[in-house]
């Protein structure tokens, strides 16, 4: 047996699967990548090229705060 993975347009999707579910043996595994919105994206990077490097806080000192707010 095969394995195929294929990346297909919204709106071929439920075309594609009705084809495929008739077929016997075959199993169709979805996958739901959790994608970033381009908007999004560009944001961060803005973001990340705007900041100084005081903005920036260890991972220690950003435990030592988060700690300090939810362990109380």
């Amino acid at each position: 047996m095969k394995q195929l993975t294929v990346t297909l347009p919204d709106e071929f999707y439920d075309s594609f699967i009705a084809f495929f579910k008739h077929i016997p043996d075959v199993t169709i595994a979805e996958k739901k990548e959790s994608e970033v919105p381009l908007w999004q994206q560009e944001l961060v990077l803005e973001r990340i090229k705007n900041a100084k490097p005081e903005d920036y806080i260890s991972w220690e000192e950003s435990k030592k705060i988060l700690d300090a707010k939810w362990l109380k």
